[in-house]
C-alpha cells in the first residue's frame, strides 16, 4: 500500500467529505491512501454514538491519526506520521435556528524542511446549504483560523466543503484574504473531473459525474501551491467511497518567506 505523507519540501493537504462513512469503506480507505496526505481535512465525519471509535478506525486504516475535531458539526483533521502535531481543537460556530449546528476542526502541525521547522494551521470546514448562514460562518472562521496561526507562528490553510460554487459570496470573502489552490495552478496542473467553464472546471460533486466545484483548499500569505489535484484511483472507487470527490494540494513556504 502507498504510505501516507508527502515528499520533502511540501505539505500535502487534502480535503474530503466522507458522508458519514455510509458508503464503501474499503474504497474510501483506498482513496485516502492514494491522496498520501500529511494532513487530511474531513467533513461529515462520524457523529453518532461511537463516533470517536469510528474516526480512529478510519484513521488507523489509512495510516493516519486523529488530530482535531468534536462530535458536533462532523469536521475533523487527521495527520500522518511525517508531521508533528502541535495543537488540535474543535470549535462550534454560531447556531442558526432550524439549521444544522456547524463547526470547524483546527490542527497546527510542524514539518521539518532542510532543518527549518515550518508550521501550518490547518482548518477543516463544512459550510451550510443556506446562503446567509454560510457567509456568516465563513466570516467567523477567518479570525479563528488566523488567531491559531498567530498563536503558533504558523501559516493558515483552510480546506473544506463550501456548499457554494466559485464566484459566490463565500468565495469572494475567502479569495480576498487567501489563495484558491485550484486557481493558483489551473494552467499547469491536471483538472479534477469535468473541464469547461469555471463552474465545472475541477468539479468535485457529485462523485459519479462531477458537475460543480464546491470543495476547495485555500492558502494564506507566504505560501505557494506547488500542485493541486485528486486521487489517482479508478473512477469506480471514487464513486463508491463517497458522494464527493476529494482534492489534495502540495503546499510550501515561498522561498523568500522560508529564507
Amino acid at each position: 500500500m502507498t504510505s501516507p505523507g508527502s515528499a520533502d519540501g511540501v505539505l500535502r493537504v487534502a480535503t474530503y467529505n466522507v458522508r458519514g462513512l455510509k458508503d464503501d469503506r474499503r474504497a474510501l480507505v483506498r482513496v485516502i491512501r492514494a491522496l498520501r496526505p500529511d494532513v487530511l481535512c474531513l467533513q461529515e465525519a462520524p457523529r453518532l454514538p461511537g463516533w470517536q471509535r469510528e474516526r480512529r478506525a478510519l484513521a488507523r486504516a489509512a495510516g493516519l491519526s486523529v488530530a482535531a475535531g468534536g462530535r458536533v458539526g462532523g469536521t475533523a483533521v487527521l495527520t500522518a506520521p511525517a508531521v508533528r502535531l502541535l495543537g488540535g481543537r474543535g470549535h462550534r460556530l454560531r447556531w442558526f435556528a432550524g439549521l444544522e449546528w456547524r463547526s470547524i476542526a483546527l490542527a497546527v502541525v510542524e514539518k521539518t524542511v532542510d532543518k527549518d521547522r515550518e508550521r501550518y494551521a490547518v482548518c477543516s470546514a463544512h459550510l451550510d446549504l443556506q446562503a446567509g448562514a454560510r457567509l456568516s460562518h465563513a466570516a467567523q472562521i477567518v479570525p479563528l483560523l488566523e488567531l491559531a496561526a498567530r498563536e503558533f507562528g504558523a501559516a493558515p490553510v483552510l480546506a473544506g466543503d463550501l456548499n457554494e460554487t466559485p464566484g459566490g459570496p463565500v468565495w469572494r470573502l475567502l479569495g480576498g484574504r487567501y489563495t484558491d489552490g485550484f486557481s493558483a495552478v489551473r494552467g499547469a496542473a491536471p483538472r479534477i473531473g469535468a473541464g469547461g467553464d469555471d463552474g465545472r472546471a475541477g468539479a468535485t460533486y457529485p462523485a459519479r459525474v462531477p458537475r460543480v466545484r464546491i470543495d476547495a483548499i485555500f492558502t494564506g500569505p507566504g505560501l505557494t501551491v506547488a500542485s493541486y489535484g485528486g486521487a489517482d484511483v479508478p473512477a469506480e472507487d471514487l464513486a463508491a467511497a463517497s458522494d464527493h470527490r476529494p482534492v489534495v494540494a502540495e503546499i510550501a513556504f515561498t522561498p523568500s518567506v522560508r529564507a
